[in-house]
């Protein structure tokens, strides 16, 4: 089996979520399934159901996270030493060539990826087209809207 790789700060955050759900979301839930059943008859308990319900979600997540990071390569991107080149774990800067926009993304893999935090998969097109690519370079990513060109401003990588 393929392990899917994590940067170090994902595995944190990973880590912290499934603390969180152990140590505070599960004592909650089995609270509050304990008073749900206090109050009588459980087969008309709406609480009780909704309690249940959420008992499942949660030991989902918590079994999903656990697998999740004991099967993910978790990858150091301070260790890399690529100099300007980009790989896995590189936060770049581009800049459309047409309308000199600007954005930032960092490329992580495909368990933290994340558009909202501008972090994309290292199997998205954008990162594919990135990948070995330096500092200067121009790329050309097909897509959706149609094929955009833009420069590589600067490649860092967090410590």
């Amino acid at each position: 089996m393929k392990r899917a790789p994590l940067t170090i700060q994902g595995a944190r955050k990973l880590r912290a979520e499934l603390e969180q759900l152990k140590s505070v979301a599960r004592p909650q839930v089995i609270a509050a399934i304990a008073e749900a059943r206090a109050h009588g008859d459980l087969r008309e308990n709406a609480e009780y159901h909704a309690a249940r319900e959420q008992q499942g979600f949660i030991e989902g997540r918590i079994s999903e996270l656990e697998n999740t990071l004991a099967n993910a390569e978790i990858i150091d991107t301070s260790k890399l030493n690529p100099g300007s080149r980009i790989v896995f774990g590189a936060i770049v800067e581009l800049q459309d060539i047409h309308s000199e926009d600007t954005m930032t993304y960092q490329i992580v893999g495909d368990l933290e990826a994340d558009i909202k935090e501008r972090k994309i998969s290292v199997s998205s097109p954008v990162a594919r087209a990135l990948i070995g690519k330096s500092e200067g370079d121009t790329v050309h990513i097909e897509t959706p809207g149609g094929r955009k060109s833009y420069e590589i401003v600067e490649v860092q990588y967090e410590a």
